[in-house]
């Protein structure tokens, strides 16, 4: 079973800057320093060939470890819309194609679930978010797939989830990839206005981490606070 790195320090394999932070954050209170890819120029980019989220996060995992020699956490999360069959799913970094760039992404969801509208196959409610009025396209849920590799030990994954609803309008700064399109209904806001601290509640990242955690304490491993 891996182990809390002696040093106080957890490499986390993404070169993402919004992942490496909330990843930061959300170990500040176990007082691990977090270490991205982007800490180590040398890793070449990680084929990313999995058919799963679990898959991908763990060949990610196992690459980095192997190659630093230390135990290296990934994840792979992306948002699974039910009026599109899943997708982006594993795709939804790359949704609009090869180095897309968020706003192109989040363009393209939007003119997917457009042609769904307007072709009567899904209703689109209004609703309010940040005081603006807004259309309910379709549910959708965040997943995030965790792996903890150790290369002296046997791998950890699990998988944590968060509910919401995709909007027509996105509205919010602070938070990246699909998170100005994602509405939870029962704050009324998008996953982009959240402040950082309820994000960390309540995020598919942060409950997947909370289940982390419980399986190693379950374990007898702790990750000292």
């Amino acid at each position: 079973m891996p182990l809390t790195p002696e040093n106080k320090e957890l490499v986390i394999a993404t070169r993402n800057a919004g992942k490496a932070r909330e990843f930061a954050s959300l170990f500040e209170p176990l007082g691990i320093t977090v270490r991205s890819l982007n800490d180590y120029p040398d890793i070449p980019d990680i084929v990313e060939d999995g058919e799963t989220f679990a898959a991908n996060a763990l060949i990610k995992a196992k690459t980095v470890a192997e190659r630093l020699g230390v135990p290296a956490l990934a994840d792979d999360s992306g948002l699974c819309v039910d009026a599109l069959d899943g997708r982006p799913g594993v795709y939804s970094a790359r949704f609009a194609g090869a180095g897309a760039k968020d706003a192109d992404n989040n363009a393209k969801l939007l003119s997917e679930l457009d042609l769904l509208v307007k072709a009567g196959r899904i209703a689109a409610e209004p609703a309010f978010a940040d005081g603006r009025e807004v259309r309910l396209l379709s549910k959708a849920r965040f997943v995030c797939a965790l792996a903890l590799y150790d290369p002296k030990s046997h791998p950890v994954q699990v998988e944590g989830y968060c509910e919401g609803v995709v909007i027509d309008t996105p509205i919010g700064a602070n938070g990246f990839g699909y998170d100005p399109l994602f509405y939870i209904p029962e704050f009324g806001q998008t996953m982009a206005e959240l402040p950082m601290e309820r994000k960390n509640a309540l995020s598919h990242r942060a409950r997947a981490l909370h289940k982390l955690e419980e399986l190693l304490r379950d374990s007898g491993v702790r990750l000292e606070r």
